[in-house]
């Protein structure tokens, strides 16, 4: 069975001006450090917190090193820090550069929902799609494992995807759908048809000098009136030398050039239906299925016929924990990554909420809680919020968080890596801006920031895996 990491970021937002709670002294490295050393690696340089959680993982990710035969999948869910891939595409490569490229992982058509996505891969559709996210109040529509539901109630479309990464062609690529439905077929390639319909007979006449449309009509056996219709004409006047066209009662026949999609066989498991190629692919074609009267897409996994690693990437622009939260079709379909590990990464769109940090915890563990619910009992990352700015001010709710977080660690049972403070935690974040690592708005990161944080954290984890091996 593959094997799934799942990695989860946070993002926070707020609008008032001052928190509601006093502001906590700063968390030092040395203040972590105190809270079980016994049990709990230092934050001594860029390390993950608690990184005894991840020791089943690590375990797997040691004995395919030596067999080599197994896919191990990691999912990274957050929000706007994470839609973009940019983060996670660098993450996705140092991994994969360590433990093997098994694939892409989940990828989804974001341009058919008018939104921001990876670049490694390039959707195009002939027809409009309906599109809603996560973050809006819920409504009977198919929102799951991307956190944005996509649907349409007709066929007629043909969804071309094209992997823009070479190294990302794929040999198997798995459809996720509400409960495993059967609405769409995959092509590689069409077929061009002609296809012979019987038309009327038009008869084209040119007109001479000083003849009348009464006498063409007479010539042809059709009524003048007949003559206009099909000339557009509003009154009788004709001028020599225009075409005229003259229906008649006769037919003739006309070929048709169509294109159709061939058809691919696909197969179906509890979680998808899918299509394995022995030849890898770079492109390919989403049609309708025939005996479908409906059309939502969840998701599209790809991956390579190779052991390693598969890392997939799942946020939403403006999304928090309680988003998640809301729709249970995301849990349950989940498991079709069947991940190993997960990591957490929301928070930034709480703190612009001004969500107290306790009610932040609470939703987190809710979070928790669902998906073990799905029987997905694997070892958990939670990232720290990325440092922010609230109204010009350092944004007080992340740090709270991060306090939080860190604090419940060891007794949740999950490990931590704090980027606020890989990042500069309040005092850094003007840094952040002269580094060129921040957006303008004080919130996002530039492409540089975002790569920067893939790579401390590709650190963090390889140097935390390095460990374990030392130990064992």
């Amino acid at each position: 069975m593959n094997k799934l990491i799942i990695f989860f970021c946070c993002l926070f937002f707020s609008t008032n001006d001052k928190p509601q709670n006093p502001v906590s002294p700063p968390i030092t490295k040395n203040m972590v450090s105190k809270v079980d050393s016994t049990t709990v690696e230092s934050f001594n340089g860029n390390n993950i917190y608690n990184a005894k959680a991840l020791e089943s993982f690590f375990k797997k990710l040691k004995d395919n090193e030596s067999d080599n035969n197994q896919k191990i999948n990691i999912v990274h869910i957050g929000d706007s820090h994470i839609q973009g891939d940019l983060m996670t595409n660098e993450i996705r490569k140092n991994l994969q550069r360590k433990f093997g490229n098994a694939g892409r992982g989940l990828v989804f058509p974001y341009q058919l929902a008018k939104t921001n996505g990876s670049y490694n891969e390039r959707f195009r559709c002939n027809r409009v799609w309906e599109t809603y996210r996560n973050i809006y109040p819920v409504r009977n529509y198919p929102v799951g494992l991307s956190g944005i539901g996509l649907w349409r109630d007709s066929g007629g479309f043909v969804l071309e995807l094209n992997i823009k990464d070479p190294v990302y062609k794929f040999n198997s690529i798995k459809i996720i759908t509400p409960q495993n439905e059967d609405m769409f077929d995959l092509s590689t390639a069409s077929q061009t048809k002609f296809i012979e319909t019987a038309e009327p007979k038009i008869i084209k006449h040119k007109i001479k000098k000083g003849e009348a449309i009464s006498v063409i009509a007479d010539k042809y056996n059709v009524s003048i009136a007949e003559i206009k219709r099909a000339n557009s004409l509003k009154s009788n006047n004709i001028r020599a030398g225009r075409i005229l066209r003259i229906p008649t009662n006769e037919t003739q026949s006309r070929n048709i050039k169509t294109s159709e999609y061939v058809s691919l066989n696909m197969e179906s498991d509890s979680y998808s239906h899918y299509y394995n190629s022995e030849k890898a692919l770079d492109k390919i074609y989403l049609i309708p299925n025939k005996k479908a009267s409906k059309f939502e897409l969840n998701g599209i996994v790809l991956e390579k016929d190779a052991p390693g690693l598969i890392y997939s990437g799942i946020g939403v622009n403006g999304a928090k924990y309680s988003d998640y939260n809301k729709y249970p079709l995301f849990f349950e379909q989940l498991k079709a990554l069947h991940p190993d590990m997960l990591v957490f990464s929301l928070g930034t769109n709480e703190s612009y909420e001004k969500l107290e940090s306790g009610n932040y915890i609470k939703q987190l563990r809710e979070f928790i809680s669902n998906i073990k619910a799905q029987n997905i009992n694997v070892p958990i990352i939670v990232m720290t919020p990325p440092p922010s700015l609230l109204r010009k001010r350092p944004n007080t709710f992340i740090h709270e968080y991060t306090k939080q977080i860190i604090e419940i660690a060891q007794t949740d049972g999950f490990a931590v890596w704090d980027l606020y403070d890989e990042f500069g935690g309040m005092e850094g974040i003007r840094n952040l801006k002269s580094a060129k690592l921040i957006g303008p708005d004080w919130v996002h990161y530039s492409k540089k920031g975002y790569e920067k944080q893939g790579n401390l954290f590709s650190e963090a984890f390889l140097k935390a895996y390095d460990n374990f091996k030392l130990k064992k």
